[in-house]
């Protein structure tokens, strides 16, 4: 049975939820605070974002943001291949 290498779907998880974290940026920049709660409200099934959506976030608070979010989402990536790889049974 094919097992995964945990550092490759780590870094593939840690890449796909940076691509996210600046699409979200993209959106803010370019939509303006009321495209932007327009945009996650819909996004959200109707969940109102209007007080949560702030708007002043410095170039420092995005650069820790996306660092956060790649360790974030390599740690769930490097999970998801141990636990999978676990359960295989040796043949």
């Amino acid at each position: 049975m094919y097992r995964f290498n945990i550092k490759k779907l780590g870094f593939a998880f840690g890449l796909t939820g940076a691509l996210i974290y600046l699409g979200c940026m993209i959106v803010m920049v370019t939509a303006g605070q009321e495209g932007s709660i327009a945009f996650f409200n819909n996004l959200l099934h109707g969940l109102d974002t209007t007080n949560i959506i702030r708007m002043e976030i410095t170039l420092l608070e995005a650069f820790f943001g996306i660092i956060q979010t790649f360790i974030l989402w390599w740690l769930i990536g490097a999970c998801i291949g141990a636990f999978y790889n676990v359960q295989i049974k040796k043949g």
